[in-house]
């Protein structure tokens, strides 16, 4: 019973003191926010007529289907020419900012808007990669994902390193964000651009603005109280809870897909991947699909090697040598569908999703790699800063879209 009391005190002191998987969410953070932003740059010259007033989806038909779905999203606020553009660069600007993790809490929130209001818009625009990002869009919000590999983070231990010294360490640009995101709610609050849409999305802006006070209110009178501490467990808790949530939606989707799959006779008898590879649609590069499709072996092999990687999976999570294994497997796989089906996006968005699930050592090594890389490249007298295996920012950020 005292082994029992003990196991239980332990994970439950382990979900609470710490976020977990910094580096892991680090990478989904920078990983769908690059794919959200290399989307909106190659689809810039078409914007307007994937998501703006020169589609065939109009903003009277989208507004008519959002009337009976009610989705979120910002472009329903106005027709204008004007507005849509505006906020097709903040959704650029959002994404750029977070790949950088520049204050992370609010630039989350935006690239979850972003995200939505686009997506939302025009809802027959994707390739099922979409439907990744707009879930993940809205896990990082609830996760510390600026703990290693970012501005915050580098901005949090300039500032310890300011504070050790006796010295204050005033941010001035986190309440300013704070006081005018607050003021775009109260507006749009009282301008009624909230009617007609599900409660949800609102109701979380709200939560994330109020929260974001609290806590920066909190940090003023004491960084050390126990209304503090209270904070940092929540926060701790929503992180693990989002990454648990996170990396179920990965398994998941693959384990649906394996096993709808099973069920399809073109996937038994081992020939559902000859096809697409001559649909005009999917084929880029013509002569690389055809060499592949001439072998019966490698169609068989791709087939059958799909179906049972994306099934067993979800399995392999109790032995980390085999889901490894496996996960190297998914990732190439969806890197020659990148190529030889022309679906980058999705494909990186999936290799994304899979990365949550990479061991935290190859991640380090990652990371120290690209930090002497960044170093070689710094002009002579100037030392590249090493990120710090676990960033103080880990005890000093709220939990969810802060400005802070």
């Amino acid at each position: 019973m005292n082994r029992l009391a003990l196991s239980v005190s332990g994970a439950i002191a382990r979900v609470t003191e710490a976020a977990l998987g910094p580096y892991q969410t680090a990478l989904i953070r920078i990983g769908f926010a690059t794919t959200w932003l290399l989307f909106l740059l190659r689809e810039f010259p078409h914007r307007a007529e994937l998501y703006g007033p020169d589609g065939p989806w109009s903003w009277d038909l989208a507004r008519q289907l959002i009337g009976t779905n009610g989705a979120f999203t910002v472009l329903m606020w106005s027709d204008s020419r004007v507005w849509f553009e505006l906020v097709y660069a903040l959704a650029v600007a959002a994404s750029v900012l977070l790949a950088l993790g520049w204050r992370t809490r609010t630039t989350s929130v935006l690239f979850m808007v972003g995200v939505l209001s686009l997506q939302n818009r025009s809802v027959f625009m994707g390739d099922g990669g979409d439907n990744v990002l707009h879930l993940m869009a809205i896990y990082l919000v609830f996760t510390r994902c600026a703990q290693v590999w970012s501005l915050d983070a580098r901005r949090a231990r300039r500032a310890e390193r300011v504070r050790a010294r006796g010295e204050r360490a005033p941010d001035r640009v986190g309440p300013a964000l704070w006081a005018v995101l607050g003021l775009v709610l109260v507006l749009a609050s009282a301008a009624g651009r909230f009617d007609g849409q599900e409660w949800v999305i609102p109701a979380l802006l709200w939560a994330v603005w109020l929260v974001q006070g609290l806590w920066w209110v909190m940090g003023r009178r004491s960084r050390g109280g126990q209304a503090r501490v209270l904070l940092d467990v929540i926060a701790n808790l929503l992180h693990n809870g989002a990454l648990v949530v996170i990396m179920a939606e990965a398994c998941l989707i693959y384990a649906t897909a394996g096993w709808y799959k099973i069920q399809g006779s073109r996937w038994q008898d081992g020939t559902a991947v000859y096809y697409p590879l001559h649909l005009d649609y999917f084929t880029p590069w013509p002569g690389l699909a055809d060499l592949m499709s001439t072998s019966g072996t490698i169609m068989l092999v791709v087939t059958y090697g799909t179906v049972i990687v994306q099934v067993a999976f979800p399995f392999t999570l109790f032995n980390r040598r085999v889901k490894n294994v496996l996960l190297a497997a998914m990732m190439t796989e969806h890197a020659v569908i990148a190529v030889v089906l022309g679906l980058p996006f999705f494909s990186l968005a999936m290799i994304v999703a899979d990365s949550v699930f990479l061991p935290t050592s190859f991640l380090r090594r990652l990371g120290n790699a690209a930090a002497r890389a960044r170093g070689r490249l710094r002009p002579p007298g100037r030392t590249a800063e090493l990120p710090a295996p676990r960033s103080p920012e880990a005890a000093e950020q709220p939990h969810v879209g802060s400005t802070a």
